[in-house]
C-alpha cells in the first residue's frame, strides 16, 4: 500500500495539473475575445443578424422572411407587420426605419412564377422616396428608377395609423371623406406623389416619365419596342397638347 506522503504527492500533482488545463482554456478563451474583438468566419448559417451601436440601438438587419423586423418609428414598431420581407433592413439613429433591400421570387404550383426586388431610401420620418424596383409577373415585368414626393407632417407612422383608423369607420360617407383628406391634405397636393420614372414599364417601353406634385404626368419619353420614339406634353388631365414627332409633321 501507497504511504500518505506518496498519495499527497499524486494528488499535489494532480491539483497542479488541473489549474495549468484550466488556465490554458481561459487563457485561449480569452484571446478570443480580446484580439481586437474580431472573429472570423469561412461560413456562417443564421436566420438573422442585428447590427447595433453601443448604446443598443438597431441600426441595420440581415434576415430571412419568418425572423424580418417589422417596420419601427424611433425604436417602436407601429401597426405594420414584420415577417414578411427577405434581406437587409437600415435604421437611422433614432431606430426609424430609413430604408432597405428586399427581393422575391418564386413559381407557383400552377407553372406561373413571380419575383421583384426593391431598394429603397426612406425620406425622414417619412415612406420611401427614391428607389429601385423591379416586379415579374409570370413574364408581365416592369422595372426601374422611381422618384417620390412626400409630405413632411405628419410621420409616416402617424399618418399609418390614422389611416387604419379612418378604413374602420362604418358609415361610408364619413370614411371616404376621411381617407380623401389624409390622401390629399390640402387641394392639389396628396400625402405622397410619384415625380419621377426612368425604367421600362409593362407595355415594355422604355420611359422617362415627370409628374407635378400632384403626381400627374406632364412630360413623358418614350421608345416604344419596335423603336419609334415620341415625347408627349401632357395636361393636369392627362390629355396630350404637344407631341414630337407627330406635331411637328402636322406643322408642315
Amino acid at each position: 500500500m501507497e504511504s500518505n506522503t506518496q498519495l499527497e504527492k499524486k494528488v499535489f500533482r494532480l491539483q497542479i495539473l488541473c489549474v495549468l488545463m484550466i488556465t490554458t482554456v481561459c487563457f485561449t478563451l480569452l484571446m478570443g475575445f480580446v484580439s481586437e474583438n474580431k472573429k472570423k468566419f469561412d461560413e456562417i448559417d443564421v436566420q438573422r443578424i442585428n447590427i447595433i451601436e453601443k448604446d443598443g440601438k438597431l441600426r441595420m438587419t440581415i434576415s430571412n422572411k419568418q425572423r424580418s423586423p417589422a417596420p419601427l418609428f424611433k425604436g417602436k414598431a407601429f401597426g405594420l407587420k414584420g415577417g414578411n420581407r427577405t434581406g437587409l433592413i437600415f435604421f437611422n439613429e433614432e431606430e426609424s426605419e430609413a430604408g432597405g433591400l428586399i427581393f422575391t421570387g418564386k413559381t407557383e404550383t400552377n407553372g406561373k412564377y413571380s419575383a421583384s426586388g426593391h431598394l429603397a431610401f426612406d425620406q425622414y420620418n417619412q415612406n420611401q422616396v427614391l428607389y429601385l424596383s423591379y416586379g415579374d409577373e409570370n413574364g408581365n415585368r416592369k422595372m426601374g428608377l422611381n422618384v417620390d414626393d412626400r409630405q413632411g407632417t405628419p410621420s409616416f407612422a402617424e399618418w399609418n395609423q390614422q389611416y387604419h383608423e379612418a378604413v374602420k369607420i362604418g358609415n361610408k360617407e364619413e370614411r371616404e371623406k376621411k381617407i380623401k383628406q389624409l390622401m390629399e391634405p390640402r387641394p392639389g397636393e396628396p400625402a405622397f406623389a410619384k415625380r419621377v420614372f426612368v425604367g421600362r414599364d409593362e407595355q415594355k417601353k422604355a420611359m422617362v416619365m415627370l409628374a407635378d406634385q400632384a403626381g400627374k404626368p406632364r412630360l413623358r419619353l418614350s421608345v416604344e419596342p419596335t423603336g419609334e420614339a415620341k415625347i408627349d406634353f401632357l395636361d393636369e388631365k392627362g390629355n396630350i397638347t404637344y407631341s414630337l414627332p407627330n406635331s411637328v409633321k402636322q406643322i408642315k
